[in-house]
């Protein structure tokens, strides 16, 4: 079987696609990864073969030029920190509002949809004609794989890269267009997605919109207790740890003379530099007088911030997780759904200080089965970090807690064990596409 994955240059994105194409390589099967230029290095230094499409367009880089020039908000916040609409995922559905999802449709098909996926639409659909790739496996707002699937007859799927927030926030946008009158109805992400559709051969339905947005099945990394899925069908794949080029410090040798307590507030915030979302220095003279060793992986322009460094304090730039997490007895992190994983993975209770996107959503989830305690990042404060740590690292239920959500990590498919499914669900969707 050949395999075509593809995503938007986004780093820790495409480290939760990793395993699973590893998986396919090892298992037999060929496996192409289509990105922009200069992600090129970070696919093939996975050990992955790259193929160049398209033009590089950096989606950071112009978020930073409209802000700079105050033209307009780039991107409208809702919830912890979704663009609009798709932090009506998190809102009751009384409180989610026909208005909002089409302006925030609008906004996000102009200002982050378009930017993302056009630049690789074109070469994208060349390159899967021209290699008839079987199954396409696509980020899930990479819409482009999509397409490409469609232009060449593969079966396709989405990988979640944390909660299905978009469909959820799908699901929403269709229940409410439906109590609209027809004339005013409006569907910005369908139209434009439903436009490469017929331009590649696709009939423009109802289905085949929402074929497009959300693939024909959707891969979930997260257990039961963490879902958050909207409708249609949903496949469940271990988490396995990748961060890139690592290696594992000699000082990892030896067991720690003390527990252990890990700091990190993930890979994308050091690489985009956009700032920490607690006080680190705070932080960290809360915990100076614990016995405890605190290993914190702050990037280096954040460590030159820090005015002291207390004795119990280990700083490094980066360390592998899946070296550190194993000699640990807790975690603090922003319950990015990586970090947090090769935590679970690992048994460990977690002090989540969530601040964007669907870590709010993660890390309630998390605590309400009582793996670790969540703080919002805005009330964070040394003391609150203090005061839950030590909660973490003497009541024993949270262990307790934490090994079951292990247990839960450990219950779904491993990437060698799920390729042979894989390999039905893309027989079984591509005769599907042929009998349509």
């Amino acid at each position: 079987m050949r395999v075509l994955f593809t995503t938007y240059p986004e780093k820790t994105h495409f480290m939760l696609l990793a395993p699973l194409a590893w998986a396919l390589r090892t298992a037999g099967h060929e496996v192409r990864v289509a990105v922009q230029p200069r992600f090129v290095d970070t696919v093939t230094q996975a050990g992955l073969t790259a193929v160049p499409i398209g033009r590089d367009r950096d989606l950071w880089d112009t978020m930073g030029r409209v802000r700079e020039l105050e033209v307009d908000d780039w991107l409208t916040l809702d919830g912890a920190g979704w663009p609009v609409p798709y932090g009506a995922a998190a809102k009751p559905a009384g409180e989610v509002t026909w208005e909002d999802l089409v302006d925030g449709y609008e906004r996000n098909v102009t200002r982050w949809h378009k930017v993302s996926n056009m630049p690789m639409i074109g070469d994208l659909v060349m390159f899967a004609r021209y290699w008839q790739p079987d199954l396409v496996i696509w980020e899930p707002v990479t819409f482009a794989g999509a397409v490409a699937a469609v232009a060449c007859g593969a079966a396709h799927a989405r990988l979640l890269i944390g909660t299905d927030v978009y469909a959820i926030t799908r699901d929403h946008f269709r229940r409410l267009s439906a109590q609209q009158p027809e004339d005013t109805r409006k569907d910005p992400l369908g139209d434009w997605v439903a436009g490469y559709g017929r331009k590649y051969g696709l009939v423009d339905t109802d289905a085949t919109r929402e074929e497009l947005i959300r693939g024909q099945f959707t891969i979930d990394l997260l257990p039961p207790s963490l879902h958050l899925q909207g409708k249609g069908h949903y496949e469940s794949l271990r988490y396995t740890p990748y961060g890139g080029a690592a290696k594992v410090p000699a000082w990892l040798w030896r067991p720690p003379s003390r527990p252990r307590v890990a700091l990190t507030m993930g890979l994308t915030i050091n690489d985009r530099g956009t700032g920490y979302p607690i006080d680190v220095q705070e932080t960290l003279d809360a915990l100076a007088d614990l016995d405890i060793e605190v290993v914190a992986s702050i990037v280096e322009e954040e460590q030159a911030k820090l005015t002291e460094i207390p004795e119990n304090a280990h700083l490094v730039s980066y360390v592998p997780l899946q070296a550190l997490l194993p000699s640990c007895t807790a975690v603090i992190h922003h319950a990015g759904v990586g970090t947090l994983a090769t935590a679970a993975l690992n048994g460990l209770p977690h002090l989540c200080v969530p601040w964007d996107t669907d870590q709010p959503l993660i890390a309630d989830r998390l605590a309400e089965m009582g793996a670790g305690l969540t703080i919002p990042a805005s009330q964070a404060t040394g003391s609150a970090i203090r005061e839950s740590l030590l909660r973490l690292l003497t009541e024993p239920s949270f262990r307790t807690g934490a090994q079951r959500l292990q247990m839960e990590f450990q219950a779904q498919p491993s990437p060698n064990e799920f390729v042979p499914r894989l390999v039905a669900l893309a027989d079984e969707y591509r005769r599907v596409a042929t009998n349509a």
